[in-house]
């Protein structure tokens, strides 16, 4: 991996930065360090870097807003990418809407609802970005990406691939896609309808305040686990007796137990351990095992 690191750094040149902390770049704000990190802000950049990695073989790890990231305290021994510039563009054309991956959902919830359109209101509860929003087919409040997505524009960095990706070829279901690790979604057109601004935004306010009275602030990444078939994780959480259950400086939030709270300056490490211990006693105590929702990068064998 050394090697590849370096042919990626020389390839790079300017364009990357060496032993960079990413964990701060998630809404943990707890983890390690990339070898490599680079920012996509143009055309330009996005060439180089697929070069970069096409050429050196060095693993990608594409990080967005970090909302669904739990990255180890050993770090990430590859080449982090943001993405920016260009790519936070948001287009608006009737009821099309072009959203570069890097646009946030709040912003893409709030700026469609103000120009009358209706659909994407949910986003403004989810802390990601577009880009893995669609690669997760992210949701919220009884509604999803694959609802309003129509296509989205994915390069390969491994192999420079460019291509409009349609939403039938994206396998999405719930919480899932078939957009890889090496894949970065630079933009997604969503197909949405004339609806009342008034009673958009007055959605969005009501979204708004729910989340501030049943979920925690702080240092999270929203639901650890997916919910069960016909179940919530939290209820099977709760029902197990876990809400608060800590190990070292993370521990499972009093408020919602599907929502596991870092310590400040604590350990990655010891979020896995506690996302570990919890799936053990549910399954133990309620016969269901429950499968993380967080992409955890790092980890020995768990990434």
């Amino acid at each position: 991996m050394k090697d590849q690191i370096a042919v990626a750094a020389r390839l790079l040149g300017e364009r990357a930065t060496s032993d960079v902390p990413i964990g701060p770049l998630t809404t943990y704000r707890v983890g390690g360090r990339a070898a490599l990190l680079t920012d996509v802000n143009a055309e330009e950049d996005l060439r180089a870097v697929a070069a970069a990695v096409s050429n050196s073989g060095v693993a990608v790890l594409v990080v967005g807003r970090g909302s669904n990231l739990l990255v180890a305290d050993a770090g990430f021994p590859g080449l982090a990418v943001t993405l920016g510039g260009v790519f936070g563009q948001l287009e608006l054309a009737a009821t099309q809407v072009r959203a570069g991956g890097a646009v946030s959902l709040p912003v893409l919830a709030r700026r469609t609802a103000g120009a009358g359109l209706t659909g994407l209101e949910w986003a403004v509860g989810v802390p990601g970005s577009v880009g893995g929003a669609v690669r997760m087919n992210a949701g919220g409040h009884g509604a999803e990406v694959s609802e309003t997505l129509v296509s989205c524009r994915i390069v390969d960095l491994a192999s420079g691939n460019d291509k409009e990706v349609r939403h039938d070829d994206l396998a999405l279901g719930y919480r899932s896609s078939n957009v890889q690790a090496q894949d970065v979604v630079l933009r997604a057109t969503f197909a949405l309808e004339h609806g009342d601004r008034v009673a958009s935004e007055t959605q969005i306010a009501d979204i708004v305040r729910w989340r501030r009275e049943n979920q925690p602030g702080g240092s999270n990444a929203g639901s650890v686990f997916t919910n069960p078939p016909g179940d919530s994780a939290g209820r099977l959480i709760d029902d197990a007796g876990l809400k608060g259950h800590r190990v070292g400086s993370a521990h499972v939030s009093p408020k919602h137990a599907n929502f596991f709270q870092a310590d400040e300056g604590g350990s990655a490490d010891d979020v896995l351990a506690l996302i570990e211990e919890v799936q053990r006693l549910v399954e133990e105590r309620m016969g269901v095992r429950l499968e993380p929702e967080l992409r955890l990068v790092g980890f020995e064998g768990r990434s």
